[in-house]
């Protein structure tokens, strides 16, 4: 018989993992950036949507951050959608490199291939593969479009952040021609760095982060707007990629101690997705060694643990009506 989750329950484990985490010390802003460097570290938000489009919010969840790396789970649903799951593990693959997110000896390592769209190299390639090919702006239009339809409402590029972001990308250029010279960039390189680094700079709610992390664990409908945004059958891809390297080289301890298949940003954002129950989004600035917000995790681990789920339990919970 199935255990019924409430939404009671939700707002209560939202509310108490606040409470818990606001005071929470540790980590510092990705001062590699300059536009994130001076973000407020004392910013702290949680966002709760469940697939019936119920929101719980508690915070900062309003303020518009940069999405980063979080982007990449949105893209890599975009070229799922183009090119289908066979595309996408032939033309990037779906390995853990459990390396940093930025390394470019996991490219070397990996036989040439840039492994998984949820790293930057694979990212990278990610943009190079958005159709229409040779098209910047089209190419743009279907990223941004891709991620209203996912978030529920539009995201705002911020123009600071993604000329701070330019202006400081050497890893990533790196990055970008080793694999134009490896055969695994489909399009202009430039091109892809570029869409790459605006799509990291979109601004975005830890709310529509939340929906957006919800219309994949309600298998592609987004909870809010009710439109089908991506075939069913591509859910459980991209839950997996996100369960495989989400916390970049951090990946494995994270899976191990929550359960919880979730997405790291250095804009401090972390995203998870509990299938068919709720995505969650909790927000702060201040970063681990490993680029991940030290009190995103631990507020998301306080909820999850504290409301006994876990993606690998044979346990039935079902959403109270």
């Amino acid at each position: 018989m199935a255990r019924t989750l409430t939404h009671k329950q939700l707002e209560t484990a939202v509310h108490n993992a606040y409470d818990a985490c606001k005071d929470l010390a540790g980590g510092q802003n990705a001062h590699y950036i300059p536009y994130l460097a001076n973000v407020d570290a004392g910013l702290f938000g949680i966002s709760l949507c469940t697939p019936d489009g119920h929101v719980i919010s508690v915070g900062d969840t309003a303020y518009r951050l940069g999405i980063e790396s979080v982007s990449k789970v949105h893209t890599a649903i975009l070229v799922l959608r183009q090119l289908g799951a066979a595309g996408l593990l032939e033309k990037i693959g779906a390995d853990a490199t459990g390396l940093p997110f930025n390394s470019i000896f996991a490219i070397l390592l990996e036989n040439d291939r840039p492994s998984t769209p949820l790293v930057n190299a694979g990212a990278i390639t990610a943009c190079s593969l958005v159709e229409p090919k040779g098209n910047a702006e089209a190419k743009w239009q279907a990223i941004v479009q891709n991620m209203t339809d996912l978030l529920g409402s539009a995201p705002q590029l911020i123009d600071e952040l993604y000329h701070s972001e330019s202006a400081t990308n050497f890893e990533n250029r790196s990055i970008t021609w080793l694999l134009k010279e490896y055969g695994r960039i489909y399009d202009d390189p430039e091109m892809a760095l570029d869409l790459y680094t605006r799509q990291c700079s979109l601004g975005v709610t830890a709310e529509q982060l939340a929906i957006s992390a919800a219309t994949i664990a309600d298998d592609g409908v987004n909870p809010v707007t009710k439109k089908r945004v991506f075939d069913a059958a591509l859910a459980p891809k991209i839950v997996a990629l996100m369960a495989a390297v989400g916390f970049y080289q951090n990946t494995g301890d994270w899976i191990y101690s929550t359960g919880l298949p979730a997405k790291t940003g250095v804009g401090g954002a972390v995203i998870g997705v509990m299938p068919g129950l709720f995505g969650r989004c909790a927000f702060a600035p201040p970063l681990d060694d490993a680029g991940n917000s030290v009190k995103a995790q631990a507020a998301l681990k306080h909820i999850i643990n504290g409301l006994g789920l876990n993606v690998f339990s044979n346990e039935a919970v079902e959403l109270a009506k």
